[in-house]
C-alpha cells in the first residue's frame, strides 16, 4: 500500500519522522517543528498537514495516559477559546490557499518558531532563576498565545513552541508542564479534525498512510516517555532548531 507513491528513501523518512513526533509527545518537546517541516517536503505541503494530525493525536493519547493527573486545568480553560478562534480562522485561510503557499506559509511559521526557542532559550542563560519573569502574564499575553497556538496549529501543526513559551511564563513545574500540555493538544487537535475533513486534508488516502506511520509514533511516544530523564534536552533541541531552520529555509524559498 503506498498512496502517496512514496519511494523507499522517502518511507524510512516518514517512518523515522513519525517516531520523532511521538518522542516529541512525550519527552523532547522541542522537536516537533522539525518533523512537521520534513513532512511538508516528502509529501504535498497542504496535504501533509491532515496527514500529521492524526499521528499527533496518537501521541496525544500516549502524553495524556501517561501525564493526565499533573494537568492544571485553569491554565487551559484561560487558552481554550482563543486557541478555537485561532483555528476557525486558520480554517478559513487553508480554504483559500494553495500548496505553494501553504509550503511557504508551513516555513514562515516554523522560522518564527525557531526564533521563539532561540530566544526563550537565551532568556533561561542570561537568568535561569527568572526567566519567566521577561514574560508577561496579563490577559492581552493568554488571549495572544492562544490566538497563536490556534491559528498556527491548524495551518501548520505547529502551536508547539508558543505553548512551550506560555507555559513557561505560568511557571509550571515539569510534571505539571507536561500534563497541561499533553490535554491541551489533545484536544485541540481532535477539535481540528472536521475542520481537517471538510477541507479535504483527511481523507481514504491519507488515512490509509496514517495507519501505516500510527505504530512508529506510538513506539516514539512510549520510548520518550521511558527515557525522559535521560535524554539530554538541550542537544536534541539544539539539533532540532538549526535542522529545522534549514528546512523552513526551504520552504518558504519553494
Amino acid at each position: 500500500m503506498n498512496p502517496y507513491h512514496l519511494s523507499i528513501c522517502q518511507w524510512a523518512i516518514a517512518l523515522a519522522g513519525a517516531f520523532v513526533l511521538g518522542v516529541s509527545k512525550t519527552g523532547i518537546a522541542g522537536v516537533g517543528s522539525f518533523v512537521i517541516a520534513v513532512f511538508a517536503l516528502i509529501l504535498p505541503a497542504r496535504e501533509s498537514t491532515g496527514i500529521i494530525l492524526p499521528l499527533l493525536i496518537c501521541g496525544d493519547v500516549v502524553a495524556v495516559k501517561s501525564y493526565h493527573r499533573h494537568a492544571v486545568w485553569g491554565h487551559l480553560w484561560r487558552l481554550f477559546p482563543w486557541a478555537v478562534t485561532g483555528i476557525i480562522i486558520g480554517y478559513f485561510t487553508m480554504d483559500h490557499i494553495n500548496d505553494q503557499q501553504v509550503q511557504r506559509l508551513i516555513g514562515a511559521i516554523l522560522l518564527v518558531m525557531v526564533a521563539v526557542h532561540w530566544w526563550r532559550r537565551r532568556m533561561l542563560s542570561r537568568d535561569p532563576e527568572h526567566a519567566d519573569e521577561h514574560i508577561p502574564h496579563g490577559l492581552w499575553f493568554s488571549a495572544t498565545m492562544g490566538l497563536l497556538a490556534g491559528f498556527t496549529t491548524m495551518v501548520a501543526n505547529a502551536a508547539g513552541p508558543i505553548m512551550i513559551l506560555y507555559l513557561l511564563a505560568m511557571g509550571l513545574p515539569k510534571m505539571e508542564f507536561l500534563g497541561t500540555g499533553a490535554w491541551y493538544f489533545m484536544i485541540l487537535n481532535v477539535f481540528k479534525v472536521p475542520f481537517s475533513c471538510h477541507l479535504g486534508l483527511i481523507n481514504p488516502s491519507s488515512f490509509s498512510l496514517n495507519l501505516i506511520l500510527a505504530p512508529a509514533v506510538v513506539a516514539g511516544a512510549l520510548w520518550g516517555r521511558s527515557v525522559i530523564q535521560h535524554i539530554n534536552q538541550k542537544l536534541f533541541e539544539s539539533i532540532a532548531l538549526v535542522s529545522t531552520l534549514v528546512v523552513g529555509l526551504r520552504l518558504l524559498a519553494a
